[in-house]
């Protein structure tokens, strides 16, 4: 079977309840945990770096442009990766336990393939 392309978005909120727990962490508390999220992180990355096609990154603030213009917006969208799979199920078991979710206060990551762009 040939590989899929698929975008990983990593989910997030700073009002989510995950965010609570988090947030009541001493600077020095945070700061471990912040180095051992990155360590996981930096693990996971490793396990699937024949995978791993775009290593993506954290997302900052948002601007949405739309018929009315530019605004400031607001989602829930922290950071994306983008992996290649057999399958979309392959590509979502490689986020089982990720750092995201499992050591930093992310909610989830979701799972989309990137088809191709029709008549291109």
């Amino acid at each position: 079977m040939s590989m899929k392309t698929f975008m990983a978005i990593l989910t997030g909120s700073a009002d989510s309840a995950k965010h609570v727990p988090w947030d009541a962490l001493s600077d020095e508390a945070r700061n471990a945990r912040v180095g051992e999220g990155m360590a996981a992180w930096q693990a996971w990355m490793g396990k699937h770096a024949d995978q791993v096609a775009d290593t993506g990154g954290p997302l900052g603030a948002t601007l949405r442009v739309n018929e009315d213009g530019i605004a400031e917006a607001t989602n829930s969208i922290s950071g994306y990766v983008i992996v290649q799979a057999e399958s979309r199920e392959a590509a979502a078991r490689m986020f089982i336990g990720h750092p995201h979710f499992s050591i930093f206060p992310g909610d989830g990551v979701d799972i989309m393939e990137i088809a191709p762009i029709p008549g291109a």
